[in-house]
This record gives structure tokens, sequence and C-alpha cells, in this order.
């Protein structure tokens, strides 16, 4: 039995593996990701030449001194009406119209332009006259240096986390980097999931379509069959894991340190101190556990919905027939990354804890946990019950995989599906 499935798995991985689709996905991801953090980079760096030209129409004269030039914005004024000013100005990006006091009535400005305005621009003018209002009301009050009074009240107090470990270290820490690690994890595992539990349906459809499995069952049992294609498939999956891992390691390390002004990650910590910040808070993350209960997790996950996804693939005879099926699948793993979302809120909450528990939710929310240093036994709980459903729902999926892989011309239905599971 043993070698009936290993031949099953070996073929199923060297089939996928060796598909143009596999190697393009395999080395073009790890440039897309770490150009999605180069190319901002560059951008942020890269001077804009647009420079805005904004007509002021103010009717009353109090707003003449409130804007001055700046390198993306040029301004004009006039108190005429702004049927004139658009006359004199036809090639004006938009028009300031400022009909009151906004001291007094704060809706009395309009922009007018004949393109949609851009939220970069309104958020300017919105910044220069609100300033310049608040210094009027503070003015108003005729209270002696009550505008640096204010300044001086005014405080922003940002808490440092540091984190303990068991011989009484201190590791800086970050609840934002925390969410992040944990989050950008949980999604891959959805990812890692939907995909290849899609390509196992997929297989097991058109296998079944092309006759294939007819001659596949004379020589082994149904249940190797699925076993083989399933653990077959997670192997291709884990393989583009670590790949992925290694390249983006790679990628990283030799294109950042390309960016203006030499390694990009010193440039930043210069400047801000962020990117400090951001690997000091890394350092208060297990990383090696994580990566070793991502692994976990996907597996047991991808084993667990993928079996389900096999015995529902042999129940059709195409593709377009499996929607009816494949959305009982979906819809738990679409709540587990809705769960995860508020989790990362809450780690230790009653909807993080009891969702890290149901097995078609725990692979994803329990993910999010990890950074946030969850006990062990819930860990080894939430690791138990789902080995215990995979095996499972693995024994119901075979009693549907085995009666259904052989069976044409017919579209079943739920009820028969539960006939399947008595035979």
């Amino acid at each position: 039995m043993q070698s009936k499935i290993a031949l099953i798995i070996g073929r199923e991985y060297k089939t996928r593996v060796c598909k143009k689709s596999f190697i393009l996905l395999t080395f073009l991801m790890p440039l897309l990701l770490v150009g999605i953090v180069a190319v901002p980079l560059l951008l942020s760096q890269a001077k804009s030449d647009t420079v805005r030209s904004i007509v002021i129409v103010d009717a009353s004269g109090l707003y003449q001194p409130v804007f001055s030039d700046s390198e993306g914005y040029r301004f004009f004024y006039t108190d005429s009406g702004l049927s004139e000013a658009r006359q004199e100005h036809p090639d004006a990006t938009g028009f300031l119209c400022i009909a009151g006091n906004l001291a007094q009535e704060e809706n009395k400005a309009t922009y007018y332009s004949e393109k949609q305005a851009n939220t970069e621009t309104v958020a300017y003018l919105n910044s220069i006259l609100s300033r310049f209002v608040e210094q009027q009301k503070i003015a108003a009050y005729n209270i002696p240096d009550l505008q640096q009074i204010i300044k001086d009240t005014q405080t922003h107090i940002q808490i440092t986390t540091v984190k303990w470990s068991e011989d009484g270290e201190e590791t800086i820490g970050s609840a934002e980097v925390a969410t992040l690690v944990g989050m950008f994890a949980a999604f891959l595992i959805y990812m890692f999931i939907v995909l290849y539990g899609a390509q196992v349906m997929s297989g097991v459809v058109q296998e079944k379509s092309n006759r294939i499995m007819e001659v596949m069952v004379s020589s082994v049992r149904p249940f190797q069959l699925m076993m083989g294609k399933i653990i077959g498939i997670a192997l291709v999956g884990l393989t583009q894991f670590f790949l992925w891992v290694a390249l983006i390691w790679v990628c990283a390390g030799t294109l950042l340190p390309l960016l203006p002004g030499g390694d990009a990650s010193a440039a930043m910590a210069q400047e801000s101190g962020m990117a400090m910040e951001i690997a000091n808070a890394l350092q208060s993350v297990n990383m090696a556990q994580l990566l070793v209960l991502f692994v976990v997790y996907f597996l047991g996950g991808y084993l667990l919905y993928s079996s389900f996804f096999a015995a529902f693939g042999s129940a059709v005879d195409n593709e377009t027939d499996t929607q009816q099926f494949s959305l009982v699948l979906i819809i738990p793993i679409l709540f587990a990354m809705y769960a995860a979302i508020y989790s990362a809120q809450n780690p230790d909450g009653p909807l993080a804890f009891w969702c890290s528990m149901i097995p078609f939710t725990s692979p994803i929310v329990m993910l999010v946990r990890l950074p946030f240093d969850v006990a062990w036994w819930e860990i080894a709980l939430s690791i138990g019950i789902l080995i215990a459903s995979f095996a499972g729902s693995t024994w119901m999926a075979g009693k549907i995989y085995r009666t259904g892989i052989l069976m044409y011309g017919k579209k079943p239905t739920w009820a028969e599906l539960w006939k399947w599971l008595r035979y």
C-alpha cells in the first residue's frame, strides 16, 4: 500500500513541479513581493515635476496673505467673480472660492475644477485654511501668548512596549509589527489552502472526465489514489513556499542595497529610526516557532480541506458542477480570514480562542495569535483537534471518493452524498 501511494505522490509531485506555470510563479512571486517594497521607496525619492496652479477667488479680501507658493503649488489671487477668474486664468488647475468669513461659517469655501479634485490637493488647501482660522480664533481671545501656551501644551505620548523572556531578558516589542507578521502568515495559509485545495478538486475532475480513473483504480484502491494526490500536491505547496522564502531573502539582499542612498534600511533608520524599531520589534517574535507552526498548520488545514475537495471532485463529472460543493468549503475559509482580522485586535479574546480551536478556522486564526505568545497548551490542543478532524474528514471523504469516482452521468445531491457515507 505504501509503495503504491508513494508512486502516486511522486507522479503528482513531478507532474506539477515541472509545469511552466509552477516555475514562473515560483520565480516571479518573490520579485513581485520585493518590488512592492522597493518600487514605493524609489518613487518616494523621485520628485514630481507637476505644479498645480490654484486661483483664490476671495471677495472679502481676508485670505490673500494666507496662500504662498510652494514646490508643487502656485497661487493666484483675485477679488473678482468666479466667471471672470476662469476667463483670466483659463489654464488654472482649480479655483478656490471663499464666500465669507470662515471663522464664523466654516462651510463657505468651495473648490472648482474641470477634473475631479484629488485628495492631496484638497487636503493641502484644507490644512492651510484650518491653521489660519485657528490662529484667528485664538487671537480673538486677546490673551497674551495664548498661541504659544496652546503649542506648549500639545503632547504626543508614545508608549514603548517591552517583552520579558523566561530568563528576564528584555526586548522591544510592537503590537503593530506582531499584527502585520501574523496577518501575513495567515494570508499565506489562506492562499495556499484555497490554491492547492482547488488544484486537488480540479485534478480529480479532469482525470475522471478523461476516464483515466477507470484505468488507475484497476491497479490501486480509491483511498490510496486520493491520499497520493492530496499528499503529492501538499509537497508541491511546501516546495514552492520554501523556494519563495529563499528567493525573497536573496532578492531583498541583492536589490534593496541598490536603491538610491545605499542600503535602504540604513537610510531609513538615519531619517526616522523606523527601520531600527521594526528590526527590534521583529526580535520579540519567535520566528523559528512561527515558521515551524506555519508548516504544521498549513499541512493540517490543507489536508483537512483537500480531503473534502477531493471527495466533492469525485462526485461530479465536470468543473462547472463543483461550484455547489466548493462554496460550502470556501465560506468557512472566508469566515476564518474575517475572524483573523478581529482576532488580531484582541488575540486573547473569546473569538480568537474558539476560532483557533475549531479545525476549519484554526489554521488561519492561530497564525495571527502566534506572534502574541500563545500558551503552549492552547497550541497543543489546537493541533490535536486539527489532526483528529483531519483523520475524521479523511475517513468521510474516502467513503464519498470510493463511490463517486466511478459514477458518471449523474449529478449527486446532498442526500445522496449522505447515503454514500453510510455504505
